[in-house]
């Protein structure tokens, strides 16, 4: 990686314009409308009283695949996908134009050998000028190590204790599930080619950990929230092992004293794929 470049990089505003068929094509993506009789779902996939799915601000206004760029030398075919996060400010709406500004704002250099951990941080706004959100990706750089720092890096997140949850919410993921979000603009072709997945190490295609995140807010929403989005104003998690399409996973919430925390787990092979989980809510 060369540090001074990736320090001095800026990105392009990226415009995006969506529709409500996006909206309802995201959601079903998360698998909602799994149960056609429930309202609290009907509302983000039925385009009568429509609501936006918080997490969509992940995915809205993408800055396409940036650490390719030759100039910044970064050792992208190792990247990993660490953390995400988002703070909802303002209620994404379900239709219209939305603005993004990318910054990265720190490296965290591990030492040769052992990687980096690079900090990007997008601020959405509406056509407008109003702030919708603020999202944040940690990224693990594998083969970048002991190419230096800068910048403020934020905190980890602590780990979990390993009391029982509070309550837990079970989503069932669909078979066809990597096929529909990947619809939503993630076209990596190891959540639809059984061959590239081989190639990357997986038995089959792996869901999305942006869908993965997308799932640990739906269960937010129904356990929290009572399904109403206006009130999440904060969810972040790191991801740990990736999903397949068609497993179930279990979202176990915990609370501590002033917060909100969760993990969520594959049922099936009783593997925790989002740790280390944070929960904000509005009254």
């Amino acid at each position: 990686m060369n540090l001074k470049a990736v320090r001095n990089f800026r990105f392009e505003p990226v415009s995006h314009t969506y529709t409500r068929r996006d909206t309802m094509l995201y959601a079903l993506g998360l698998g909602y409308g799994s149960d056609p009789l429930d309202t609290s779902q009907l509302n983000f996939v039925y385009e009568a009283d429509l609501r936006a799915v918080p997490s969509i601000c992940c995915v809205l206004a993408h800055p396409g695949f940036w650490a390719k760029r030759p100039e910044l030398e970064i050792d992208w075919v190792r990247l990993l996908h660490g953390e995400q996060s988002f703070e909802i400010h303002c209620p994404v709406p379900p239709e219209g134009t939305v603005n993004a500004g990318y910054e990265i704002s720190a490296v965290a250099d591990k030492g040769t050998g052992k990687g980096a951990v690079l900090h990007l941080v997008k601020t959405l706004n509406d056509a407008g000028g109003k702030k919708l959100a603020t999202v944040r990706s940690v990224l693990f750089l594998r083969g970048d190590g002991g190419c230096g720092s800068f910048g403020i890096v934020p905190s980890e997140a602590s780990p979990l204790s390993e009391q029982p949850p509070s309550e837990i919410q079970d989503i069932a993921t669909l078979p066809q599930g990597a096929l529909i979000y990947r619809l939503s603009g993630d076209y990596n072709p190891i959540h639809a080619d059984p061959a590239a997945a081989t190639r990357a190490g997986f038995e089959r295609p792996i869901l999305h950990g942006l869908c993965t995140l997308g799932i640990a807010t739906r269960a937010v929403l129904a356990s929290l929230a009572d399904g109403e989005p206006d009130r999440l104003k904060l969810l972040s998690a790191r991801f740990s092992r990736p999903v397949f399409p068609g497993e179930t996973i279990r979202t176990e919430f915990f609370n501590t004293v002033g917060q909100i925390r969760f993990r969520s787990r594959a049922i099936e092979r009783d593997v925790v794929v989002l740790d280390r989980g944070m929960v904000a809510l509005r009254n």
